[in-house]
């Protein structure tokens, strides 16, 4: 506060890299190989310049684009997800393009799939992302209503594109919303994975649902974990997430000999590859987590020089402040590692 006073201004308007010197502690990255605090950013780099450029033309009301995107996509179904949530949620916050291309183009299913999960990205908004506890009734009726629109939406996308897993990957991510009994689940999930076992958000969503915080339990989010990881090594970063979630009532999972496996395999499979799709990211940041708490520093210190300034994808994403929590846990690998993890020795 005395630094913002300094400086004319306010704690929020300070850059990240001052106030991560007030914060943590003092480190060297530059003797690791590292880039320096003021250079890392939450900022996502362009993955999808087609995508991108059509969010431009929706925000400007333009939807030819948007729907001419959504239909070339139809197939690859991981793009697909990406795409239809990103249009998805542009519409949860203004929906004036989306009815414009459902009156031009009436019957067409591509805007089905959109509109189905704009519902689920307007039920979230309408919640919020406090605690049951500080969601008001008002919130949670809203919340409900238009979960049930988005259920009966999705299956009329469904319907339409009986090949296309989007919808169903839509019904699963609004089961636990709609505190789906696990019956009614797995008969979503079944429909979901008959079209496409591997696909990526799918997983995460199932994932999300067998958690003890929704539908499950710590227990039954490892068991899904490690039978999606044992599917495939794209899933091997599962177990990690599922121990994350366990962490504030179980910190044990993180020991265990299946997560300590599910890490080894991961680290083995991110050997081959870099940080250039968020999904990669994302699983290098659950690496550097479970290496943090399973005091593995100079193998940390490996996974930041592999991301190197990126702070955009989980776990920092989670948070309020995702590069202050970058730097945090970089700061701590750095305290940790060994001279042996410094670049030249």
């Amino acid at each position: 506060m005395r630094e913002a006073k300094r400086r004319g201004t306010t704690v929020d308007e300070l850059p990240t890299e001052v106030v991560a010197a007030f914060l943590l502690p003092r480190t060297h990255p530059e003797r690791f190989g590292l880039p320096p605090s003021a250079e890392i950013t939450s900022v996502a780099p362009v993955e999808d310049p087609a995508l991108e450029a059509v969010k431009a033309d929706v925000l400007a009301g333009h939807w030819h684009n948007a729907a001419d995107l959504a239909a070339s996509t139809y197939g690859s179904w991981d793009r697909r997800q990406r795409v239809v949530w990103t249009l998805a949620d542009l519409a949860a916050k203004d929906d004036t393009w989306l009815n414009a291309w459902q009156t031009a183009r009436p019957g067409d299913p591509h805007w089905s799939v959109v509109h189905a999960m704009s519902l689920v990205s307007l039920a979230w908004d309408i919640r919020g992302s406090a605690s049951a506890s500080d969601t008001t009734r008002t919130q949670f009726e809203g919340f409900h209503r238009i979960l049930t629109e988005a259920r009966d939406a999705a299956r009329a996308a469904a319907a339409v594109l009986p090949d296309d897993p989007t919808p169903w990957n839509t019904l699963v991510t609004l089961a636990r919303g709609l505190g789906l009994d696990h019956d009614s689940f797995r008969a979503l999930w079944s429909e979901l994975v008959a079209r496409d076992p591997l696909h990526h958000n799918g997983h995460l969503q199932a994932l999300q649902y067998w958690c003890a915080k929704w539908r499950g339990s710590n227990e039954m989010a490892l068991g899904f974990a490690l039978e999606a990881a044992d599917t495939s090594v794209r899933f091997a970063g599962l177990p990690l997430l599922a121990a994350q979630e366990a962490e504030s009532t179980d910190s044990s999972l993180w020991r265990t000999p299946e997560v300590v496996g599910a890490l080894e395999v991961l680290l083995n499979r991110l050997a081959d590859e870099g940080a250039d799709t968020v999904a990669v990211r994302d699983d290098r940041g659950y690496a550097i987590l479970a290496l943090l708490r399973l005091r593995r520093f100079d193998e940390a210190v490996a996974q930041f020089r592999a991301l190197g300034v990126q702070a955009d994808a989980a776990p920092w994403n989670y948070f309020e402040m995702p590069v202050i929590t970058f730097l945090s846990m970089r700061g701590e690998a750095l305290k940790g590692a060994s001279r042996a993890a410094r670049v030249g020795r």
